[in-house]
C-alpha cells in the first residue's frame, strides 16, 4: 500500500498517462465500444474549467459602473489580472505582429485553443487515476478511471485539436484570398513548368502541417510523464532495497530518483505552458501564411533580392 501510495505507476510508467476505461456498451456494432473514459473525463473537466474560470475572470476584469471613478478600469482579483496580462500579452505580442487588422477576428479562438490545451496538460500532471484507485480496489483490479490520465498524451485527442487547427486554417485562407487564390498561393509564385512538383509538395504540406502539431503535443505530454513515473520506480526499488538492509544503497537510490522526479516535475509544468503556446502560434503562423499581407510580404523580399542582386 505505501508503494501504491508513493509510486504513481509502481509498475507500468505508461499505466499513469495512458487511458482508461470507465462506461463500456455496444453500439453501432462494436461490442467494446468506451462509452467514457478517464481521458473524456479529463477533456470534460477542462471544459468545464476554461468556462466557468473564464466566465469569473471576465467579470473581475469587465469596466465597473461609472460611480467607481477610474477605479472602474482596474482588474478587481489578482489571479483574474494574471490572466488579464496572459490574453494581452498573447494578443499583442504574439498573434497582432503576424495577423495585423485580422487579430479580433481570431483571438477568441486562439485563446481558447490555448487555456484548454494548458489546461488539459496541468490536469494531466494530478494524478486523479491513483487517487481512485487507492479509494477504490475495486476499480484498480478493473483498471477504470471516471476521470485521469492525461488526455493531451492521447493521439486521437491532439489529432482531432490538430484537425479543428487544419480547418480554421484552411477556411480563413480561403476567405481571405477567395477560392481562386488559395489556389494560386499553391503554385508559390513558381513558374508553370514547376508546378508539377511545386503543387503536390505544398498540398502534402496543408496536411503535414497539422499532423506535426498532433505529434509534437502528443509526444511532449507523454515522454515527460513517463520519465517521472520511472524516476518514482526507481525511488520504491530504493525503499524495497533499504526494507531489506540495503540502506546505504537504497536510500540514495531513493533520494536521487525523488529530487529528480522533482526537478522533472518542473519541467513538465514549464513544457505544459510552453506545448499550449506552440500550438498556439504554429496555427496563427499557419493562418498568416494564407493572407495578402503575407503574399505581399513574400514579394517585398523577392523585390530586395533582385534589388541586391
Amino acid at each position: 500500500m505505501i508503494l501504491s501510495t508513493l509510486v504513481l505507476a509502481a509498475s507500468d510508467p505508461v499505466g499513469h498517462v495512458a487511458n482508461h476505461r470507465f462506461a463500456v456498451t455496444e453500439l453501432f456494432g462494436f461490442k467494446d465500444f468506451w462509452l467514457w473514459s478517464g481521458h473524456v473525463g479529463n477533456l470534460v473537466l477542462s471544459g468545464l474549467v476554461c468556462i466557468l474560470v473564464g466566465l469569473w475572470a471576465a467579470s473581475k476584469i469587465g469596466t465597473g459602473p461609472e460611480s467607481q471613478g477610474p477605479a472602474r478600469y482596474v482588474t478587481r482579483n489578482p489571479f483574474a489580472h494574471m490572466l488579464e496580462v496572459i490574453c494581452v500579452y498573447l494578443r499583442e505580442n504574439t498573434v497582432r505582429p503576424l495577423l495585423g487588422a485580422r487579430t479580433d477576428t481570431f483571438m477568441p479562438f486562439l485563446w481558447t485553443l490555448f487555456f484548454f490545451i494548458l489546461v488539459n496538460n496541468l490536469l494531466g500532471l494530478v494524478p486523479f487515476t491513483d487517487m481512485q484507485h487507492l479509494a477504490s480496489s475495486d476499480m484498480k483490479a478493473k483498471g477504470l478511471a471516471f476521470v485521469g490520465g492525461t488526455a493531451t498524451q492521447s493521439i486521437f485527442v491532439t489529432g482531432v485539436l490538430a484537425a479543428v487547427s487544419f480547418l480554421v486554417v484552411n477556411a480563413a485562407g480561403i476567405r481571405e484570398l477567395g477560392l481562386v487564390g488559395y489556389l494560386k498561393h499553391l503554385t508559390g509564385g513558381a513558374p508553370v513548368f514547376i508546378w508539377p512538383i511545386l503543387v503536390p509538395v505544398e498540398i502534402l504540406g496543408t496536411f503535414i502541417k497539422p499532423i506535426a502539431l498532433a505529434i509534437r503535443l502528443f509526444a511532449n505530454m507523454t515522454a515527460g510523464h513517463i520519465l517521472m513515473a520511472t524516476l518514482f520506480i526507481f525511488a520504491a526499488t530504493g525503499i524495497a532495497t533499504v526494507a531489506k538492509g540495503g540502506v546505504g544503497l537504497g536510500a540514495v537510490v531513493t533520494l536521487a530518483s525523488v529530487a529528480g522526479a522533482i526537478a522533472i516535475n518542473f519541467l513538465e509544468l514549464f513544457v505544459a505552458v510552453l506545448q499550449a503556446y506552440v500550438f498556439m502560434f504554429l496555427t496563427t503562423v499557419f493562418i498568416s501564411q494564407l493572407s495578402h499581407h503575407h503574399d505581399h510580404e513574400h514579394d517585398e523580399a523577392h523585390g530586395h533580392e533582385h534589388a541586391h542582386a
